[in-house]
C-alpha cells in the first residue's frame, strides 16, 4: 500500500501562500504535475499513491476525476493570482494516466492552459503502461497536445516481469515506443528496473539491447528498491525471494552506462540518459534545479518559493475537500535557507552539469577535495569550479552527498 506522508504544519483552508513565496514563484521555472491515482492492478514492488477499483471505495471514479483536477487548478489560480509565469512543463503521472479517457486528459491540459497559460514550446508528458495504449490512442494523445511519453517497460524478461507483478508482455513496450514515434511524439522514454531477484546478467543485457533497439531518445534506469508494505517486501521477508544485492546492482549500472553510451545516449542525471540536450526531461530538471511546481491530485507534492506542501492521499477525501471549497493540502513546510541549500546539493550533484563549488561551505569544500582525490569527483571540473560525479562517484552518489553536507 502507499507509504505515509510526512508531518508538517497545517495548510490554510484556502491554500494561501506566504507573500514571500508568491513574490519569488517561477524564478527558476514553473511547471504542473498531475497525479492520476488509478491502476488496473497493483505491482508487487510499488508503494506509489495508487488504487485499484477494489481499493478505491466510493466517492470517486475515473469518470469524475477530471472535474476534481480542474477544481484544484481553479484553486491554484486563485492562490497564485497571476503571480506565475506561463507553464513550461506538464507531467501527468500515476498510477496509469492513460486509464483516463483521452478526451479527459485533453481537458486537463486545456484546464492548465486556462489557469496559467502554456508556453508555446511547453513540454507535456504523460506516463503510460504499454498495455494501456495502442497506435490509435497514441495518435489521439499527440493530437491532445502531449509532446513526450514515458513508457513503463521495466524488463524484457518475462520471468522478471512476473516477479515485479507487471502484466504486459515483454515485446509490448518497444512496440508502444514505435507507435509513439509514428504518432509524432517528439520524445519517447522507456523506464527500466535492474536488480530484481532472479534477474541474470543476460536478462539485463537483453533488456538494454531491446531498449536501444527501440529507437527511443531517453532511458530511465533505476535500481530496484524494496519498499516496506509491498508484496515484494513480504515475499523477501518470507524467504521466497532473495534480497537485492548492492554489488550486483552496481555491476548492472556499469553495464547500462556502457550499452546506453555506445547507443548514443549520454547520462545527464544519475538514473537518466538522453540522446540530445532537447531529449532531456525538462520537467524533472525543474525538480532537480530548484524550480517551482503545483502538484495536482491526491498525495501530490508542490513547491512554490521555498514552501512545500502535500495533498491528502485518498481520492475520496481529496474530492470531499475540493467539493467543500477547501484546499486538499494536508501539511506543509517552509524551508529554511539551510534546508534549501541542502536540497540543492542533494539534487544538483546528481546531474552531469554538477554543482557550483561555491554552494558548499568550507567543510564541504574540504570534503570535496578529498572526494576528488578518491576519484569520486571529476578533477578537471573541480578546478573549473564545479563538483561533478565520476562514474565511480555515481555508484556512491548518496555517500558523496552526505560527505559534502554538514
Amino acid at each position: 500500500m502507499p507509504g505515509a506522508l510526512p508531518v508538517g504544519e497545517p495548510v490554510p483552508p484556502d491554500g494561501a501562500l506566504p507573500a514571500a513565496a508568491r513574490a519569488s514563484v517561477g524564478a527558476r521555472g514553473f511547471g504542473v504535475y498531475v497525479h492520476v491515482p488509478f491502476c488496473l492492478t497493483r505491482c508487487g514492488y510499488c508503494d506509489f499513491n495508487t488504487y485499484t477499483a477494489t481499493e478505491l471505495g466510493g466517492g470517486v471514479s475515473r469518470d469524475s476525476y477530471t472535474d476534481l483536477v480542474l477544481a484544484e487548478l481553479a484553486l491554484a489560480r486563485r492562490v497564485l493570482d497571476g503571480a506565475v509565469p506561463r507553464v513550461a512543463t506538464v507531467f501527468v503521472g500515476g498510477g496509469t494516466p492513460t486509464l483516463l479517457a483521452t478526451d479527459d486528459l485533453a481537458r486537463i491540459i486545456d484546464g492548465i492552459d486556462a489557469a496559467f497559460g502554456l508556453e508555446p514550446d511547453a513540454e507535456i508528458t504523460t506516463e503510460a503502461n504499454p498495455e494501456s495504449v495502442d497506435a490509435d490512442s497514441l495518435r489521439r494523445l499527440r493530437n491532445a497536445g502531449f509532446t513526450r511519453i514515458s513508457l513503463g517497460m521495466q524488463s524484457a524478461a518475462a520471468h522478471v516481469l512476473a516477479v515485479l507483478d507487471r502484466h504486459h508482455t515483454p515485446g509490448r513496450a518497444p512496440q508502444a515506443a514505435l507507435w509513439a514515434r509514428e504518432a509524432g511524439f517528439a520524445h519517447v522514454n522507456l523506464d527500466v528496473i535492474y536488480g530484481t531477484p532472479g534477474e541474470t546478467d543476460e536478462d539485463w543485457l537483453h533488456t538494454l539491447e531491446v531498449v536501444t533497439g527501440a529507437g527511443v531518445d531517453h532511458v530511465s534506469a533505476y535500481a530496484l528498491i524494496v519498499e516496506e508494505g509491498t508484496r515484494l517486501a513480504a515475499r523477501i521477508r518470507r524467504g521466497e525471494l532473495p534480497e537485492p544485492d548492492d554489488d550486483v546492482a552496481a555491476d548492472r549500472y556499469l553495464l547500462a552506462e556502457r550499452v546506453l553510451t555506445e547507443a548514443g545516449l549520454s547520462w545527464y542525471e544519475v538514473s537518466n540518459w538522453a540522446a540530445s540536450q532537447e531529449a532531456r526531461c525538462r520537467h524533472n530538471l525543474l525538480y532537480w534545479t530548484g524550480g517551482d511546481w503545483w502538484g495536482v491530485g491526491p498525495g501530490a507534492h508542490s513547491h512554490i518559493g521555498g514552501v512545500r506542501w502535500w495533498n491528502v492521499k485518498h481520492p475520496a477525501e481529496y474530492g470531499r475537500r475540493l467539493a467543500a471549497g477547501r484546499s486538499p493540502g494536508q501539511g506543509r513546510e517552509i524551508l529554511t535557507d539551510t534546508e534549501r541549500r541542502t536540497e540543492e546539493v542533494m539534487l544538483r550533484l546528481r546531474l552531469a552539469d554538477g554543482l557550483p563549488v561555491t554552494v558548499l561551505d568550507p567543510a564541504g569544500q574540504a570534503a570535496g577535495e578529498r572526494a576528488v582525490a578518491d576519484g569520486l569527483l571529476e578533477a578537471t571540473a573541480w578546478r573549473a569550479g564545479r563538483a561533478v560525479l565520476t562514474l565511480r562517484g555515481r555508484l556512491l552518489a548518496d555517500a558523496v552527498v552526505r560527505s559534502l553536507l554538514p
